[in-house]
């Protein structure tokens, strides 16, 4: 295949880049509810007629690995009855999803009657039925009691909106008006992501455009394997293990082996534990998301993320397991957690092999809290969804970030005036919690304790939170980060809460979130007089 010359094909690449940055700008700032407007909860990619993944914006790890399944899904369902104008939706996690609240939307781009690839956006929506509020139950036993379960649906066909299906979608819900709001700039999205590669191609042409992606996919993949190639040649192997599923099941391992091979890096998950009672099962897609990315961590986070990327990637999980889920497991919590733990085990097995690229375990828990109710300022129900950030690990020349999303959430906290204004919530109190950055030559980052006082009576509170039975480990004598803990404060009493539960709230109620602080790096006998000295400093404040 005849290339383009360097300079063209920079061009298109970064091109095709800023597609997909557009289209998550015109996402967040047209979509109505907090978690995408404020949380930047969303992901958003451009594909080939082939299914295959050509540019992403820097969104979220966890979305962007499992978008190949479900533009997969589609192009299967609708073969060729796909027409200009026409907007598919899917949540169905064993058709390409993660979890229901994450809905994708995938929309096939025409140029001159011909089909020249998908845009693709996937976004948490705070509400999509189910048994509680925000369907992020930590007590679901199936699928089915995490909220509507949507398979390749057209949702828009030919620019026209599926009345029945719309109708259908938004009867399941408990925030209608807004799950609409966020549908519509999802499609917004893609709009504009067909409008921008239309552009271009006016600006080349087809025929180049194509040869463009395919180079790219290539030289992707060149670039993955020049990165591996400087890796040892080595195997290790490496298990972690997540608290509990809800309902009895304590200490499940996650396990794994990592060889690098010449040409590619094979991950095994043989050793990890059969999928649970609880929502902590993760469905293949989601495991592929969590290993893609720290095979990036490791390698060269600047190789432009598209298929050719992962090609030298081999992943191994035995279906029915934590790592490869079959229906009807419940899942809501294998997105948000397992995904975490994959992260943290694959990583800790390439500490044994290349450790000045790994860090310390962050706070290996997206510390999920859904909020849902009747707001007394309007008499409309609500429905708050958030993850709460905590310590990141230490590293091999620098301490961890205190209080920040890590690893497969790559969101933002809700700011503190948006949540009020949104939500009949007040928060109290959102500090740093000193001293819970695990101790090494580099400290680990600090967790975060925030008090939510709730306004409406009656409100349910889901809870879903992991490292609480025991804190995110240290690297090469570093030690373990402070664990999390929950309670709820009524009058003067503090309740325990355990990490995964659900329960009523009423007026006056308090929340609190304590999360885990990062582990430390290297031996604390090692770190420096001045680092001690500003600990000391910042244990008085």
């Amino acid at each position: 295949m005849e290339k383009l010359d360097p300079i063209s094909f920079e061009i298109l690449k970064n091109s095709l880049i800023s597609i997909a940055e557009e289209m998550g700008v015109v996402l967040r700032k047209s979509s109505f509810s907090p978690n995408i407007k404020e949380r930047r909860d969303y992901s958003c990619a451009l594909f080939n007629t082939s299914g295959q993944l050509i540019a992403q914006a820097e969104h979220i790890p966890v979305h962007l690995g499992a978008m190949p399944y479900s533009v997969q899904a589609v192009m299967k369902e609708f073969e060729d009855d796909l027409v200009e104008g026409d907007d598919i939706i899917l949540n169905d996690p064993y058709r390409g999803g993660t979890h229901l609240p994450d809905i994708t939307m995938v929309s096939p781009i025409f140029f001159k009657k011909k089909l020249v690839g998908f845009t693709v956006n996937r976004a948490h929506h705070s509400d999509v039925g189910g048994v509680a509020p925000g369907s992020m139950s930590a007590l679901s036993r199936d699928v089915n009691q995490e909220g509507v379960r949507i398979p390749p649906v057209k949702l828009w066909a030919e620019g026209k909106p599926n009345r029945q299906i719309l109708d259908f979608v938004l009867s399941n819900v408990r925030t209608p008006d807004e799950r609409l709001g966020d549908l519509r700039a999802q499609r917004a999205a893609n709009l504009v992501g067909a409008k921008r590669l239309g552009e271009l191609l006016r600006k080349s042409s087809v025929s180049t455009v194509e040869k463009g992606m395919d180079q790219l996919i290539d030289y992707s993949e060149e670039l993955m394997l020049k990165k591996i190639r400087e890796l040892p040649r080595k195997s290790s192997t490496a298990v972690d293990y997540l608290d509990d599923d809800g309902f009895g099941t304590t200490d499940i391992p996650v396990m794994v082996k990592v060889t690098i091979n010449r040409q590619s890096i094979a991950f095994d998950f043989s050793g990890s534990a059969k999928q649970v009672q609880g929502p902590l099962n993760a469905v293949y897609s989601v495991t592929l998301s969590a290993v893609y990315y720290v095979v990036r961590c490791v390698t060269d986070p600047s190789i432009p993320a598209n298929a050719g990327c992962f090609k030298p990637i081999q992943i191994k999980a035995q279906s029915g397991t934590i790592v490869n889920a079959e229906p009807p497991a419940p899942v809501a919590g294998g997105n948000v957690e397992t995904s975490t733990r994959i992260v943290d085990v694959t990583l800790k097995a390439f500490s044994s092999i290349i450790p000045e690229r790994v860090c310390a375990a962050c706070q290996g828990t997206m510390n999920n809290v859904t909020i849902g109710g009747v707001d007394p300022r309007t008499g409309q129900y609500f429905t708050y969804y958030e993850t709460i950030a905590g310590g990141f690990g230490g590293r091999y020349s620098k301490d961890g970030v205190d209080g920040i999303h890590s690893h497969m959430t790559n969101t933002l906290n809700t700011p503190v005036e948006a949540l009020e204004s949104a939500y009949p919530l007040r928060v109290r109190r959102c500090e740093l919690v000193r001293g819970s950055g695990g101790r090494g030559r580099f400290r680990g980052g600090l967790g975060i304790k925030r008090e939510t006082e709730l306004l409406a009576e009656r409100s349910t509170i889901s809870l879903m939170g992991e490292r609480q039975r025991r804190g995110p480990w240290g690297l090469l004598g570093g030690m373990s980060g402070s664990p999390g803990a929950y309670g709820i404060v009524r009058g003067n009493r503090v309740t325990g809460l355990a990490s995964k539960t659900t329960l009523t709230a009423n007026n006056g109620d308090v929340l609190t979130v304590t999360t885990p602080g990062g582990g430390g790096y290297g031996a604390p006998g090692r770190r420096t007089k001045e680092k001690i000295g500003q600990d000391r400093a910042d244990r008085k404040v």
